[in-house]
């Protein structure tokens, strides 16, 4: 009987707790939704019968920090920058032009972030084959305008945040209407040269921030995905082109982000087949003049990292967040060998024998990229080093840092020709003094 009394009691605590639990959590939402229809109330202009929040001229504040609702979406974001720090990210607005397996995932994750303002630009629609890389389309979606696609499924996520959608072509003639009203950062996910080129032009010339992503297609391995300056970007045929172009055509060399992978394609264009199966010329099929038609193989997961990357930049660089990149070395494991070749071939000079060599290929490896990030000891700029590397391995070498200890991961530096020559004559002379 005794057992039974504790029982009911338990069950009569439990059903009281989720009871109360329920009251809390109603009171919580309709003190949300009360909230939310007195700002829309505010923001509607009954002279002129539109919504002041939506018209795409106005910039609101950004997302209420205040509101029940937005402030525990928010939560882990608050906690991670802080208040003030969050509401430089919800007070901003960005413009998202490419909305494929990059530019959803990148609008996405910024939207789930709390940016207040969210202008989504393309003029395709979501294709069946398009699933594999989307953020959020469904087989429902595809023949839908993936500008159109992505606002519908927003608002659903996050309604608080204004998201208009444009269904155009970014061009000359769109420009204004794109890049008009001031925007926080522009991110370029668009996979035409011509329009990219063009974006990153007209960005660059209005000062505005700008991110753009080169080509995701092709590729397998995540940890090789960088940002760095455009002029940095290796390994990709999309970069190398928008470099030269920009250089060409707009006397533009650098000051542009990108976010590129240091993988080389393990695949190419395929080959463009007609109805009837055979090879026929891809151009006799384009609806937009100078718009891919062959198909490039997309392993799904590095376009959405890639978008994934891209907003991670953008809201650390809203919040005011520093982050420091990883440094761009990408030397093959030929250019190792080398390096290991000039260390014992310095230490047979300078101390009559290799003996005391105590790194392999692989040590050197890691001495090269995690402890000296492929830049000259006595190189003070990170970037410039890692440039150092890129362009120039052949002024690069291994050296010990004290001359009386054995030639080990913990005793080996990097240095430049020219910086080993000083420093050994800078050695003998003390040594005879």
């Amino acid at each position: 009987m005794e057992e039974r009394f504790k029982c009911l009691a338990l069950l009569g605590a439990g059903a009281l707790l989720g009871s109360v639990s329920s009251v809390f959590l109603l009171k919580v939402l309709s003190r949300g939704f009360e909230n939310r229809r007195n700002r829309e109330a505010e923001n509607f202009d009954a002279s002129k019968g539109f919504n002041i929040a939506k018209d795409a001229n106005h910039r609101m504040p950004g997302l209420d920090l205040t509101d029940e609702i937005v402030s525990e979406q928010l939560t882990r974001n608050i906690q991670f920058f802080g208040t003030e720090s969050q509401r430089k990210v919800t007070g901003s607005y960005v413009v998202v032009i490419g909305l494929g397996g990059v530019g959803s995932h990148a609008a996405s994750m910024l939207l789930r972030s709390g940016v207040g303002k969210l202008l989504l630009v393309d003029f395709d629609q979501v294709s069946l084959s398009s699933l594999n890389r989307h953020a959020v389309a469904t087989r429902a979606d595809v023949g839908s305008p993936k500008a159109q696609c992505l606002k519908k499924h927003f608002t659903s996520i996050c309604p608080e945040c204004q998201v208009d959608a444009k269904v155009l072509m970014y061009d000359a003639s769109s420009e204004s209407e794109i890049l008009g009203g001031n925007p926080d950062y522009v991110l370029d996910c668009i996979d035409n040269i011509d329009t990219k080129v063009a974006l990153l032009a007209a960005c660059y010339r209005r000062g505005l921030k700008v991110l753009s992503a080169t080509g995701a297609g092709a590729r397998a391995d995540p940890t090789r995905i960088r940002i760095a300056d455009l002029r940095e970007s290796r390994n990709d045929p999309l970069s190398r082109s928008v470099r030269h172009r920009l250089k060409k055509d707009h006397g533009i060399e650098s000051g542009i982000p990108v976010v590129f992978s240091l993988e080389k394609p393990k695949a190419k264009l395929l080959p463009f087949q007609g109805t009837n199966g055979e090879d026929e010329n891809p151009s006799d099929y384009q609806i937009v003049p100078g718009f891919r038609v062959r198909i490039i193989p997309v392993l799904g997961t590095i376009p959405a990292i890639f978008g994934q990357v891209m907003a991670s930049y953008v809201m650390t660089q809203l919040a005011g967040l520093q982050v420091q990149t990883e440094p761009v070395i990408n030397l093959d494991t030929d250019h190792y060998h080398i390096l290991h070749q000039r260390l014992i071939e310095h230490e047979e000079s300078v101390y009559g024998s290799a003996m005391e060599v105590q790194v392999d290929v692989e040590e050197v490896m890691y001495v090269v990229k995690e402890l000296w990030h492929g830049r000259s000891a006595r190189d003070q700029s990170l970037n410039d080093g890692a440039r150092g590397m890129w362009r120039s391995v052949n002024e690069l070498m291994l050296v010990r840092w004290d001359r009386t200890k054995p030639a080990s991961v913990s005793n080996l530096i990097l240095l430049k020709f020219k910086e080993t020559k000083q420093r050994n004559r800078v050695l003998c002379k003390a040594k005879y003094l």
